[in-house]
């Protein structure tokens, strides 16, 4: 198994794998051309070519920040707002018709909360960070106010709200409103019909 195999599988993997590292760098590179670029259909590019897929009427403002790219999805009409962060080393799944606000957190990347097991000595002697990794997946029509975290392994349901400066750190059913530290449920909304999504 692949150190970046072993990523995705939520497993403990090498950060400095030269494979991994070179992902690291191309998405920098994008990065660097899609916050600096003035003009709509370049950055449009840019973005289809650093995510790992990217729907139709998609808008993600600037700055932007994405960790791998690749493993990022994003579906159809929607809008990111500016200093969002998708921290994506694992899969992050962005539903169709996403409002996200600004200065929102996907972390998909976690440590051991002991000490002890935060680092690894390496076959040379030297210390490696240990990284484990959730995915996180958004449904449709979600509303994602600002400042909110999202942390790893959670899955946000269809046609909900997340109110501004909530951390996510549980799954959130469908046809809701979220709110606080933690976020919990505050709110029931009506499901939406089938010509209404």
């Amino acid at each position: 198994m692949t150190e970046h195999e072993k990523l995705l599988a939520g497993l403990e993997y090498d950060y400095t794998d030269p494979e991994i590292q070179s992902m690291l760098a191309r998405t920098r590179e994008l990065l660097v051309a899609y916050n600096a670029g003035k003009e709509p259909a370049r950055r449009g590019e840019i973005l289809r070519d650093m995510l790992g897929s990217c729907g139709d009427n998609v808008t993600v403002q600037s700055p932007a920040s994405v960790l791998y790219g690749k493993h990022t999805s994003i579906g159809h009409d929607v809008f990111i707002n500016g200093n969002c962060t998708i921290q994506d080393s694992a899969l992050v799944t962005i539903g169709d018709r996403v409002v996200i606000a600004p200065d929102v957190k996907l972390f998909c990347g976690s440590h051991a909360v002991d000490a002890r097991e935060r680092w690894k000595r390496g076959a040379d002697g030297t210390l490696k960070l240990v990284t484990t990794t959730k995915p996180i997946t958004i449904g449709s029509d979600v509303w994602i106010g600002g400042g909110v975290i999202v942390v790893p392994g959670v899955t946000i349901g269809s046609n909900v709200v997340v109110g501004a400066g909530a951390v996510v750190t549980r799954d959130v059913p469908d046809n809701c409103v979220v709110a606080g530290v933690p976020a919990r449920v505050i709110r029931e909304l009506e499901p939406l019909g089938a010509d209404e999504g």
